[in-house]
């Protein structure tokens, strides 16, 4: 019951927010409407799918996307989320991790290039026979986001730390 009114009262705060907000700011947009996803029962492709490509998961969570299933798991200490279409075939595949999880090759190369920074996040997408890793990097002074695919290292983003 605590957590019933505890909800309520942070929706009124937020609905007050909002209020607030539109009445200073008549031009403010309007976000698309949010698709809530409910887990889901697979197809045979689908599941046939997944089990052949990912032996390994742990804790397969599934959702219906649209026409689409998307399952969130654990495989080689990272969480995974894949994209599957309703015949089996996977769209993509994105593994959120850190630096021991990035490839030998990719760790260096980062390192090389950003000697004075850190490497915080690391994230791999895989889609369309295509492999990227997007590693953020943080500094004394900035925060970086870089991109690595087929050895190439391009810098996406630079943000300036506050203070």
């Amino acid at each position: 019951m605590k957590k019933k009114w505890i909800f309520m009262a942070l929706a009124l705060l937020l609905a007050g927010t909002v209020n607030r907000l539109r009445a200073q700011d008549d031009s403010m947009n309007v976000l698309e409407p949010v698709v809530i996803r409910t887990t889901t029962n697979v197809n045979a492709a689908v599941d046939k799918a997944f089990k052949q490509q990912f032996k390994d998961a742990k804790n397969p969570e599934w959702f219906r996307m649209n026409k689409n299933f998307l399952v969130t798991f654990i495989n080689e200490d990272m969480r995974n989320n894949a994209l599957f279409k309703k015949n089996g075939k996977l769209i993509y595949q994105i593994r959120f991790g850190y630096e021991q999880n990035l490839p030998a090759e990719i760790r260096t190369k980062v390192q090389q290039a950003y000697g004075d920074y850190n490497i915080t996040r690391a994230v791999n997408v895989r889609e369309n026979n295509r492999d990227i890793w997007v590693v953020n990097l943080e500094g004394l002074k900035k925060l970086l986001i870089v991109r690595v695919e087929e050895g190439e290292l391009e810098e996406v983003q630079s943000y300036n730390k506050a203070g």
